[in-house]
């Protein structure tokens, strides 16, 4: 798949924001070879600034920053020109965050991790896939608590003191969860 680049003859400039600085280096230059002009930010301040200033055509933005939600982020990116295609990328994939991304206007929502051919074909996709098979097997009891919890959190706008709340649940139980990798299926 090497070799996929958007169909312009100029150079689409991409937003990148992820606060693991080798990764935004390693995934730049993979991302500039396939055409691209690359913009690095490290926080959703810097990406907002890089934004009012190039205005992106595509954005990849990882779920988790210092400083703000990539939900967040994605929504304030979609204020300031809602045509940025953009691809949510995450370490700690949930159905509530995915719905949550699409919903806010993102055009995917990846699990890191991820490489640059899967992030430009993804941006392709619009709208839903209607041949996504069903899962035979249903999720796990851990599973569905992940999930629970990640709606919740979601639903709460990531504030982990609410959560917690609502869950019944001490914040450092919620907290000792949330920093472990969600239950395989």
């Amino acid at each position: 798949m090497q070799g996929i680049a958007p169909p312009r003859t100029e150079r689409p400039n991409l937003l990148l924001v992820d606060d693991d600085r080798t990764f935004c280096e390693v995934l730049a230059r993979a991302l500039e070879a396939r055409g691209f002009e690359v913009l690095c930010a490290q926080d959703g301040n810097e990406a907002l600034r890089l934004a009012v200033e190039r205005t992106p055509e595509y954005a990849v933005i990882d779920l988790r920053l210092p400083d703000m939600s990539g939900l967040k982020l994605l929504e304030k990116l979609k204020a300031i020109d809602e045509n940025t295609n953009t691809v949510l990328l995450t370490g700690y994939s949930s159905i509530a965050t995915a719905v949550a991304a699409v919903k806010l206007g993102a055009t995917y929502y990846l699990t890191k991790p991820t490489n640059a051919d899967q992030i430009v074909a993804a941006f392709s996709r619009l709208g839903a896939t209607p041949d996504v098979p069903v899962a035979e097997r249903p999720l796990s009891v851990d599973r569905l608590e992940w999930e629970h919890i990640q709606r919740v959190l979601t639903e709460l706008d990531g504030n982990i003191s609410a959560a917690a709340r609502a869950l019944n649940m001490h914040r450092r139980t919620l907290q000792r969860k949330l920093n472990k990798h969600p239950p395989r299926g």
